[in-house]
């Protein structure tokens, strides 16, 4: 089954109390602008997913800027807004499902399968003139019980210590060119990209922003990169637009990618560690 919805979809199900869905908009460089936008219109129903609040953990000298939040503190914030494992997840955002696909990802890593990301954004959406609302949904605790899937994640140890295997994994950057070849780096310290990479970038996955192309679309942007049993690893800046290829690659049928959830902001936190440039 596919991992994208419609917006028609939504719209027909929003009252369903079967349903949760989750505004995950948010902006890198204004941390509040999407708080601010969600409590001006949402979805009817919807719940405020902050990246900074609710999908991340606290910044450390090491783990990236954002770091995957605790099982505890993910737990509680899914069981505020009523998720039990019998809840189906619906995310969306306006950064073309970039955000969205965060949230699609922590629930993966937390034991819950059906989650889906919205098609088209919110703009689309309220556009079309579905059910939005600037009602706080009200608060009904359940209980959220993880079953955390650790084979979907790489850590930094276990990462540099394949490097170099062909054989078994490949590594994936999912930034934009300029970032990856070490041309142009607008947030993190240092430039380039770790060695052995290929860059296919996250924008590659979508027809026009928010749409995702189609699963033979998505198929023949890893025909020539996944090849025999390789392991997919993919990074980002910060573990957050990698999401956007490891759901695209799981829509196209593929073996599910690790996520090095530091990514590049954690691998160049560390002094001794090698980095590649193509300038």
């Amino acid at each position: 089954m596919s991992n994208l919805v419609t917006p028609e979809w939504v719209n027909q199900r929003v009252k369903d109390d079967n349903l949760v869905i989750f505004d995950c908009r948010f902006s890198l460089a204004e941390p509040q602008k999407g708080f601010e936008l969600y409590k001006k219109d949402h979805i009817e129903g919807a719940y405020y997913a902050d990246m900074d609040k609710h999908l991340s953990g606290p910044l450390s000298t090491h783990g990236g800027r954002h770091p995957l939040p605790s099982v505890n503190i993910l737990s509680q914030f899914l069981s505020s807004c009523r998720v039990d494992s019998e809840k189906i997840i619906i995310a969306y955002d306006d950064q073309s499902g970039t955000m969205a696909a965060r949230l699609w990802w922590l629930m993966k890593f937390a034991g819950h399968e059906q989650v889906y990301v919205m098609q088209g954004g919110y703009t689309h959406y309220k556009e079309k003139g579905y059910a939005i609302s600037s009602k706080m949904p009200n608060k009904m605790p359940t209980e959220f019980k993880p079953a955390l899937n650790k084979n979907l994640v790489i850590t930094r140890d276990q990462l540099a210590a394949h490097l170099g295997n062909d054989y078994e994994i490949v590594v994936i950057d999912a930034r934009e060119p300029k970032r990856y070849k070490g041309i142009f780096e607008p947030i993190d310290d240092k430039a380039g990209h770790i060695p052995t990479a290929i860059n296919v970038p996250w924008e590659t996955h979508f027809q026009s922003p928010g749409w995702w192309k189609d699963r033979e679309e998505l198929q023949k942007i890893y025909k020539e990169i996944i090849v025999k049993d390789r392991t997919p690893v993919v990074y980002c800046g910060s573990g957050v637009t990698a999401c956007v290829n490891i759901l695209a690659m799981n829509e196209a049928g593929m073996k599910m990618p690790l996520l090095y959830a530091g990514s590049w902001s954690d691998w160049i936190s560390y002094s001794d560690h090698e980095i590649a440039k193509e300038i």
